[in-house]
């Protein structure tokens, strides 16, 4: 869209409009701390393409506020179907004052009136400036009607929040038949759900429309009427619409009345005294990006604004440092503070206020050393950095006839599913089309079961966990998971991994130290600790994982780790006592849980031990414990007391920790791995309890990460003693498991050698006695491996 000369250009957001359709479309989005961010993520998102697509001079954000509005005391069912706002919305609606602030953009709200009232005032404050235009952003379709000509056009999200359409007022007569000072009348007549605003029952879209281009407002339609009823007759309108008009005319000019947007509010609206670009404040807005971990989104700011003189100067003042120099102190940093993950030069500088590496590495040398973390710097981590090195540069040899026949495979069953679900259906549809499919599943079949979740725009969601809760309502629902997991392998794995293999077959993934918050490896380009092995398509793609000839594959995993972990940690009695009898932890939990003897246990009373077990050591309250164990609140609250009584020491233990991350900030693992928890002493509930489950575990599955770590070097280290070193080499570490390709002649002769370094990384007199065991694995392939 070009500006003419000297006509400045304007843009209004419709800020709760933006944050609620992007807060659904980004529902997984948080900081490492837990915090929801997908809303402001995308308001963030929807400002810079504003900024590139129209280089507006001024933006103004417009809000609604919490509070009843005037139509809801004229009308108390306004907008009575709505859910209350979410509180993790609510906390971003909140927080994006915050971007607003950095980038010089006023906000304007008032009680009483909505976000849409305060467009229309603007633009009717402004619309006899023939010096400016106005484009108003918003997600949803009721600010058409402030469109006038190309003076005023309406910027909105059609799917997502990256589907966008701009509409003039040619634009809006193209998609509704006439012009946008008729929107509030065709509402008038068929009504809007959304808002609860009834309109005239029985009169839908098709009548509407055809009621408005005949015969324009309702005022003029309804003077019309009871003045020549024939001329509607003639008109081809029924009798029966006819007579419904008549009959609610009150209900029709009321819902006009809604749905009309004010352009009265009581505010004055001036232009900011500083254009946009010349108010913005850099450094805020990247302050506000680091708060909310949006990382890329600095960088592309002043791409937008083209700021490439300031990027420039920006560059210029960064000094050139080596990059292992770089990658040291950025590990540093994040050994003290696990939530700066893989942090950038400008990261550093940030964190330290410091503008040299040598300087900056020194304030975190002395916090490292302050908090107690430097052993697990020197001890675990420095350590690791050469191990992960040559782990990627040797790689991991793929069977690429395996992945072909596989692909083969996989896609004729995908095919076969598509025709199943399409002839189920009655029709044919786009099947990973969340929209068809919602359509063909609650519209043309009326599937339907208790507590379905519906998406921002009031369908009834399409994810995986609403489908499951149908899956026994109707054999289509089984079909349509199955095809999701096949084109999921297909898309991730089975067609890809050959394309990212060398001439020799093997793939050079890059392990990933500082990648996580929780002290846990990553793994990505390619990812290959989310390779699936719980069901027979996952494992048929570990068997495309081989060694070279003359050797075999070796895994080992830890067994129960953090079970043993979370007995050693809390020093509970019981616990330990099952640990260090060998006993089967799940039936002996079972055992004191059903109050029976461990060989009266069946399978569901281990299932649910089970459940119980991993559960409580990842903060699980009574509402997931019931979800998880597929039971009523009062056995779920049963189970979750009598685990407590049981194991004491346990529950002690778990309440320590919550206490001491609420009094420190952070906790602490076995090693001195510091976590911290922004969200610990957070106002706001769901942040809170977030943070809480969070730390609960933290210090398990910390340790659980350090002791994969320690593995890792014990076993490099018996690696380089050994007689023949370059006939073992580590290839893999996924989470509580090492994949090792091992020379076939002395297989036998390596794997307890392996088991017993990655069992002495903690000596049991510091563990009350527990030892981390191991189970190892050995075969051809990754999905076929024996237990020796």
């Amino acid at each position: 869209m070009s500006k003419k000369a000297d006509t400045k250009k304007i843009v209004l957001l419709d800020v709760h409009a933006i944050l609620h359709r992007a807060y659904h479309a980004l529902p997984d989005f948080s900081t490492a701390s837990g915090i929801p961010t997908g809303g402001l993520y995308g308001v963030s998102l929807m400002i810079l393409k504003l900024i590139e697509d129209f280089s507006p001079d001024y933006i103004i954000a417009c809000y609604d506020l919490p509070k009843p509005t005037y139509r809801h005391e004229v009308y108390k069912e306004y907008k009575a179907g709505r859910a209350k706002a979410d509180d993790e919305l609510v906390a971003q609606i909140i927080n994006s004052h915050k971007i607003f602030d950095a980038l010089h953009i006023p906000m304007y709200s008032k009680e009483g009136f909505e976000a849409d009232d305060m467009l229309g005032t603007i633009v009717e404050q402004t619309k006899k400036r023939k010096d400016l235009d106005i484009v108003i952003a918003s997600g949803d379709m009721d600010t058409l009607q402030l469109v006038d000509d190309k003076k005023v056009q309406v910027y909105t999200l059609k799917k997502g929040i990256k589907d966008t359409v701009l509409y003039d007022e040619e634009g809006v007569v193209a998609r509704f038949g006439f012009g946008p000072e008729l929107l509030p009348d065709y509402k008038g007549l068929r009504g809007d759900p959304s808002d609860n605003i009834v309109g005239v029952r029985g009169i839908g879209d098709k009548t509407a429309t055809e009621l408005i281009t005949r015969f324009g407002t309702l005022e003029n339609m309804y003077k019309k009427l009871k003045k020549n009823k024939e001329e509607f007759i003639s008109a081809g309108i029924k009798p029966r619409i006819i007579d419904l008009l008549l009959l609610h005319e009150e209900e029709a000019l009321f819902s006009k009345m809604l749905a009309t947007i004010r352009r009265d509010a009581p505010i004055t609206f001036s232009l900011p005294e500083k254009g946009f670009k010349d108010g913005l404040d850099l450094e805020k807005a990247d302050a506000f990006f680091r708060e909310f971990e949006f990382r890329t989104l600095g960088a592309r700011l002043r791409s937008v604004l083209k700021l490439e003189a300031v990027v420039a100067e920006e560059k210029s003042k960064l000094p050139e440092v080596d990059q292992k120099d770089l990658d040291r102190v950025a590990l540093k940093l994040w050994v003290f503070d696990s939530n700066h993950t893989n942090a950038t030069l400008e990261d550093i500088f940030a964190f330290t206020k410091k503008k040299t590496l040598k300087e900056a590495e020194a304030v975190i040398d002395a916090k490292l050393k302050e908090s107690k973390s430097d052993g697990v710097y020197k001890n675990i981590e420095e350590p690791l950095v050469e191990i992960l090195e040559k782990m990627k540069e040797y790689g991991i040899k793929i069977n690429t006839a395996r992945f072909s026949e596989l692909s083969k495979t996989y896609h004729g069953t995908l095919s076969k599913l598509e025709k199943n679900i399409h002839e189920q259906a009655g029709v044919e549809f786009n099947i990973a089309s969340p929209k068809q499919l919602g359509e063909v599943l609650f519209e043309k079949l009326g599937l339907k079961t208790k507590n379905q979740k519906k998406t921002a725009g009031g369908a009834f969601s399409t994810k995986e966990s609403e489908l499951e809760k149908l899956r026994e309502v109707h054999p289509i629902i089984s079909n349509i998971l199955e095809y999701r997991e096949l084109a999921k392998l297909l898309g991730t794995y089975v067609d890809v991994l050959p394309t990212l293999a060398d001439k020799n077959g093997r793939i050079h993934s890059t392990f990933d130290q500082s990648g996580t918050a929780t002290g846990r490896m990553a793994s990505h380009d390619p990812n290959l600790q989310n390779i699936p092995n719980k069901t027979d398509l996952g494992r048929a793609i570990r068997s495309g994982f081989i060694p070279e000839k003359g050797y075999k594959l070796v895994a080992i995993d830890y067994s129960q780790i953090e079970l043993r972990i979370a007995a050693f940690l809390s020093k509970d009695e019981k616990l330990i006592a099952i640990f260090n009898s060998n006993e089967d932890v799940h039936t002996a939990v079972a055992s004191q849980v059903f109050n029976v003897s461990p060989e009266k246990v069946d399978k569901e009373m281990r299932r649910k031990a089970k459940v119980i077990n991993f559960g409580i050591i990842y903060g699980m309250g009574v509402n997931a414990l019931k979800q998880n164990l597929g039971t009523d609140r009062a056995e779920a609250q049963n189970f979750y007391n009598e685990y407590f009584a049981k194991f004491s020491g346990l529950a002690s233990y778990l309440e320590k920790t919550k206490e001491s991350a609420h009094r420190l900030g952070y906790t602490t693992t076995f090693f001195g791995r510091r976590r911290y928890f922004e969200g610990i002493r957070s106002r706001i509930p769901f942040i809170r309890a977030s943070a809480e489950r969070m730390a609960i575990n933290a210090p398990v599955q910390g340790t659980g990460a350090d002791i994969i770590k320690l593995a890792m070097i014990a076993v490099t280290d018996y690696i380089s003693k050994h007689s023949k070193p370059d006939s073992i080499h580590l290839l893999l570490q996924v989470h509580d498991e090492l994949v090792f390709e091992v020379e076939e002649s002395i297989v036998s002769e390596v794997i307890p050698a392996l088991q017993s370094a990655m069992e002495s990384v903690i000596d049991p007199r510091e563990t009350e006695g527990v030892v981390c065991r191991t189970e190892a694995s050995v075969g051809d392939n990754w999905g076929e491996m024996k237990r020796i």
